[in-house]
C-alpha cells in the first residue's frame, strides 16, 4: 500500500465528487476536504438551508472551495431520478454514499412509498441514486461509487425474509442491518462491474467509533461540551471519520471491492485496508440481497 497523509491529499483540481448527507457529520468532513483539494464537490441534501450552512462553513476553511448543492431526498426513491437529470455535469468521478438516519427511540415509520424509513433512506435511495448516476460515473476515466458502512454493521444478522423489519423493529438493530445490506450492495456492486468489464470501481469505507464529542468544532457544528477523556483513547470525531471515505475516493492505489476504516482496531486513527471476511464475503447472501433491492425499487444497477 502506498503512503497515506490523511493532512496532505493528492490534488483532484477538474474533478467532481457528490457527497450524499454532505451537509452534516461525517458527511460535511468528507466534503470539507474533498474541497481542500481542488475539486468541485456536490453536497447531497433534502434541505437547502442546510445544505447552504454547510457550504459556508466549508469556505471558512477552504475560501476557493467549488462547491455545490443537489437536492435529494434518499427516502423518495420516485424523486431520484429528477434530481439526478438536475445536475449539469459531463461526469462524476465519486459518488461517497454518506447519507444515513438512525431513527433511536421512536416507532416504526415508512415513506410514502410504503418501505421503511431508516432501510429506505440509508440502502434503498442509494441503490436508486447509483443506477441513476452509472452513466456519469461510467464518462469518468475510473468513476468510484464509495459506500459508507458501519462497524456494527459487521456483526448484524440480516433476515431476507423481513428487510424492511416488519415483524421484530428496533431502530438500533434495524440501523446495524441496513449498514450491512449497503456494504453487501458495494461488494455485490464491484463484481458484476468487474464482469461486465466497467471502468467504474465499487469500494466500501466505514468511520470506525465516530463521536459528536470528539469532533472538532466548526460553524454548523458547534464545540462540544464534557469530558473527552477516556473515549479519546478508543474512539474518534468525526472528522476522522471521514478520512477512510475520502481516501476510498481519492487514493490512486485503491481497488475495487476493498474496504477501508481506522487503522487502531478498526475504530480509531489513519485509514487502511482492511480484509473483507465473515458476512461480507458471503457472495450468495450479497446475492440475494441485490436481487431483493430490485425487487423493492424496480431497478437494475449495471449490466
Amino acid at each position: 500500500m502506498t503512503h497515506w497523509d490523511v493532512h496532505h491529499l493528492p490534488r483532484a483540481d477538474g474533478k467532481t465528487f457528490l457527497v450524499t448527507g454532505g451537509n452534516a457529520g461525517i458527511g460535511y468532513f468528507a466534503a470539507e476536504q474533498l474541497a481542500g483539494t481542488g475539486a468541485t464537490v456536490l453536497l447531497g441534501s433534502r434541505d437547502a438551508t442546510k445544505a447552504d450552512a454547510a457550504m459556508a462553513s466549508i469556505r471558512s476553511r477552504v475560501p476557493d472551495a467549488k462547491l455545490g448543492h443537489l437536492r435529494l431526498d434518499l427516502s423518495g426513491l420516485s424523486s431520484i431520478k429528477s434530481s439526478v437529470d438536475s445536475l449539469e455535469i459531463g461526469r462524476l468521478d465519486a459518488v461517497v454514499c454518506n447519507a444515513g438516519v438512525l431513527l433511536e427511540d421512536q416507532p416504526r415509520r415508512e415513506t410514502t412509498e410504503g418501505h421503511e424509513l431508516t432501510f429506505a433512506t440509508n440502502h434503498l435511495g442509494h441503490f436508486v441514486l447509483v443506477h441513476h448516476l452509472m452513466p456519469l460515473l461510467t464518462a469518468a476515466e475510473a468513476g468510484r461509487v464509495v459506500t459508507t458502512g458501519s462497524f456494527v454493521g459487521k456483526s448484524a444478522e440480516l433476515d431476507l425474509d423481513d428487510l424492511q423489519s416488519k415483524r421484530d423493529y428496533q431502530p438500533k438493530r434495524t440501523y446495524a442491518r441496513s449498514k450491512l445490506t449497503q456494504m453487501l450492495f458495494a461488494f455485490e456492486l464491484d463484481r458484476r462491474l468487474r464482469a461486465a468489464g466497467s471502468s467504474v470501481l465499487s469500494v466500501v469505507d466505514h468511520p470506525g467509533g465516530a463521536l459528536d464529542s470528539l469532533t472538532p468544532s466548526r460553524p454548523v457544528h458547534p464545540a462540544p461540551h464534557g469530558r473527552k477523556f477516556p473515549a479519546g483513547l478508543l474512539l474518534q470525531g468525526k472528522e476522522a471519520g471521514a478520512w477512510p471515505a475520502v481516501r476510498a475516493a481519492l487514493d490512486p492505489a485503491v481497488r475495487g471491492g476493498e474496504m477501508y476504516g481506522p487503522r487502531v482496531f478498526g475504530l480509531r486513527g489513519e485509514p487502511r485496508r482492511e480484509p473483507v471476511r465473515g458476512k461480507l464475503a458471503d457472495t450468495e447472501l450479497a446475492a440475494r440481497v441485490w436481487a431483493a433491492s430490485v425487487g423493492l425499487t424496480g431497478v437494475e444497477v449495471t449490466r
